[in-house]
């Protein structure tokens, strides 16, 4: 059988699968540190990583389960961050938020990589939560199909 970098016709393509939910992993093909690793979260400052000074979105984020794993939901990217570590009890949202914010922060979600070929308008690439964040769409046009003309009237 051939390797599925060949590009060889006897492997399937890779695809998204069927069940309901969709996790970052299977969006991306990568997993990140701080899903694995409690340490990379444990000093993330919560109200200091809150954009403005409303936290009341951040209030909304609550820990969750996809595919049977702790996970907190990327609603910027419409998908399940799964968190790999051991929770402790009681501390189950405020680390779905550390990790949830880490993710942000660091430009990992699959929302915010849209942004740099899809934002219509002049925006920061990583949101709110990084003051030093680049901003992106700016510059945006339409995507052009080479050799294609819109329908007369249109």
């Amino acid at each position: 059988m051939a390797d599925e970098h060949t590009g060889s016709e006897d492997l399937p393509a890779p695809r998204l699968t069927t069940k309901i939910g969709i996790d970052t992993e299977e969006l991306t093909g990568r997993t990140f540190p701080y899903q694995f690793d409690r340490a990379l979260v444990e000093d993330v400052d919560l109200i200091a990583a809150t954009p403005g000074a409303d936290i009341n979105w951040l209030e909304d984020v609550h820990l969750m389960h996809e595919d049977g794993v702790p996970a907190v939901f990327d609603r910027y990217t419409n998908a399940f961050l799964k968190i790999h570590f051991e929770i402790p009890e009681g501390e189950e949202d405020t680390y779905a938020r550390k990790v949830l914010i880490t993710h942000l922060r660091e430009g990992n979600s699959y929302g915010i990589w849209l942004k740099r070929k899809h934002a219509k308008f002049g925006q920061p690439e990583l949101g709110p939560w990084r003051d030093d964040s680049p901003t992106v769409g700016e510059h945006w046009e339409p995507p052009a199909l080479t050799g294609w003309e819109p329908p007369q009237g249109h």
